[in-house]
């Protein structure tokens, strides 16, 4: 992997969410904190940035389980403003209306993009900015919900891989319980990350650095992390399969 500065990397970050929230005259920002590491970074990032009265936590579960839990400790740990809305009654009442009942990823997909309307009409009514939570490793892969958590005004992780996303958290102080979970979307019970994806984040960032940043030959990079090719093949394809999840809808020329 690369080798960062993390230290200064704070420093980017902070200033560019300052800077953006001042240019867009808004009068702070609006976060999903869901208990996991990234939601947790991007609110401490927030809060040192402008300061904890700026920033609004919205924890949103459809499942009551220990997220919420962890999600209320980064908040209050934070000394930053939060409320509790279940999406719950919004996504079933929703799902009434289908027709079908939607498998669980279709179901997940529905819980992601209603959390972001919550996000948005919490930011339209108060004047801020939503920011997203993404990093880098999930941006590439396409592992987000197109028009729910992949949605956002600015997303200050975005840059960020997965595993210096760990590195930041610890120097910001993010509670050590929330660094070291195994990373969930909360999008079904028992759902992780990692067994979604298929690869770990640390092998899947090590490819990607190499794949996606240095645009190395796929078996150099197989024969330097002594893996084989087809883990390579494998990460390549989640990058092309998701390439439209990444930009705004296109149509023909004429």
């Amino acid at each position: 992997m690369r080798s960062l500065d993390y230290t200064m990397a704070i420093e980017r970050i902070t200033s560019f969410i300052r800077e953006n929230v001042e240019k867009a005259g808004a009068d702070g920002v609006v976060i999903g904190i869901s208990g996991g590491i990234d939601s947790a970074t991007t609110a401490h990032l927030a809060a040192r940035a402008l300061g904890k009265e700026k920033v609004l936590g919205l924890i949103m579960p459809y499942y009551e389980n220990s997220d919420v839990e962890d999600a209320k400790l980064v908040c209050e740990n934070l000394g930053i403003e939060y409320k509790v809305v279940s999406v719950k009654p919004i996504v079933d009442s929703f799902v009434a209306q289908l027709g079908f009942q939607p498998d669980k990823r279709s179901l997940g997909n529905i819980m992601a993009r209603t959390r972001m309307v919550l996000l948005y009409a919490h930011a339209n009514q108060l004047n801020r900015l939503v920011l997203g939570t993404s990093n880098r490793s999930e941006f590439l892969t396409g592992y987000f919900t197109k028009w729910g958590d992949g949605a956002s005004d600015y997303a200050p992780l975005i840059n960020l891989y997965k595993t210096e996303v760990w590195e930041v958290a610890k120097l910001l102080g993010v509670p050590e319980r929330i660094i070291e979970k195994k990373p969930t979307a909360g999008l079904w019970e028992g759902q992780t990350d990692e067994d979604e994806l298929g690869i770990s984040y640390r092998l899947l960032d090590e490819i990607l650095w190499r794949l996606v940043d240095l645009k190395m030959p796929k078996d150099r990079i197989a024969e330097e992390l002594g893996i084989g090719v087809e883990k390579v093949e494998y990460v390549e394809g989640l990058v092309k399969q998701s390439e439209h999840k990444r930009r705004l809808p296109l149509g023909p020329t004429f």
